[in-house]
């Protein structure tokens, strides 16, 4: 392991532990903290709910983890915590119910920027004291929540999920998806919304290299969206399916929103580039290294190796963190194009 002095704080107190692991796999999906303490700790049966926080390093001023410890179990030699952070919050108290809002023709969040409807959602489920979005940013393109509009009681992370979906910006090729992810400021957790990185332009915060600070690889096939529907202006829609992927890969839906089109055959071929995206996103490759401990969802790294087919520009979806007071071991889920089979697909007719 390398050599660091991570730090777990119960509600504002550090607690000495033994080991742990923090894990986030992205995707708007609660990232978690899981760590024993040992059994004389004190008052360990009231800890439900508790904040807790878990920094890198002592001396950090901002945690890589803030959650609420959901569940205690106590073993022979030690006390187990798990804990998840302010998306699993939305879950109450690690219940299937999850936190939800009424939303009807009167009381609703329509005609507001998915942004502003993410806000108005997450302060009518008075959420607002765990999660902030105060610099929560907007979707590229803006969009309206009323198209269409939102009804019935449902749960706040489902909302964002479907507005976020809505919202993909079409002025590169291929077509981008927002996403939103959980961030810190040091005092409390913020919600912020951002588009998916570009791989060819953006900015690269990492470098790996195959003999140099990478121990071992893994590829990870994701689930494509094999039938993609596109919502247009006013009532225009259109969808794209894909016989060769359908059969490849079952049939899998994808709605989304673009009010810039004004014609069905303008939204199916707008769907037939999303669905060409998220096939040029279908593998993940997981990555054990030594270093990028502090790389977030959405930060491009570059892998440079002897083999052609992976050295390239990668962007991180997640990573898995296994410490003890004195080291850690780091995962990461990243992300690239396709091997030459799923680039085949898209050139068949279909």
């Amino acid at each position: 392991m390398n050599e660091i002095t991570p730090d777990i704080k119960i509600e504002g107190r550090s607690a000495v532990f033994i080991e742990g692991a923090y894990t986030n796999t992205g995707g708007l999906t609660a990232a978690t903290l899981q760590f024993k303490l040992p059994l004389e700790y004190g008052g360990y049966k009231k800890l439900w709910n508790k904040e807790v926080t878990f920094f890198l390093n002592e001396h950090d001023s901002t945690p890589l983890f803030r959650g609420y410890i959901k569940r205690v179990k106590e073993n022979l030699n030690d006390i187990e915590i798990y804990a998840q952070d302010v998306l699993g919050y939305m879950v109450l108290g690690g219940n299937p119910e999850k936190a939800k809002i009424a939303l009807t023709d009167k009381d609703n969040v329509d005609g507001l920027t998915a942004a502003n409807a993410i806000r108005k959602a997450i302060s009518k489920a008075l959420l607002s004291t765990k999660i902030n979005t105060d610099h929560i940013g907007d979707t590229t393109p803006i969009i309206s929540s009323s198209n269409p509009p939102l009804r019935g009681t449902q749960g706040v992370l489902d909302i964002i999920k479907e507005l976020l979906s809505r919202a993909v910006d079409n002025s590169v090729s291929p077509p981008r998806p927002n996403i939103g992810r959980i961030v810190d400021n040091g005092n409390v957790s913020q919600f912020v919304i951002e588009l998916e990185s570009d791989l060819d332009a953006g900015q690269i915060k990492y470098v790996f290299t195959e003999y140099g600070n990478i121990t071992n690889l893994k590829i990870v096939n994701r689930k494509v969206p094999t039938v993609v529907i596109v919502n247009g202006k006013g009532a225009v829609k259109g969808t794209f399916s894909h016989d060769s992927a359908v059969e490849a890969y079952d049939r899998n839906y994808l709605e989304v929103s673009n009010e810039s089109l004004e014609s069905p055959a303008e939204c199916k071929d707008f769907a037939q580039k999303v669905f060409r995206a998220n096939l040029i996103t279908q593998y993940e490759y997981g990555i054990d290294t030594l270093e990028g401990a502090r790389l977030n969802e959405n930060d491009i790294i570059r892998i440079e190796t002897d083999d052609p087919k992976f050295t390239g520009n990668y962007r991180v979806r997640g990573k898995k963190i296994a410490f003890t007071p004195g080291g850690f071991d780091i995962g990461l889920n990243i992300n690239r194009k396709p091997p030459t089979l799923a680039e085949d697909i898209v050139q068949q007719d279909n």
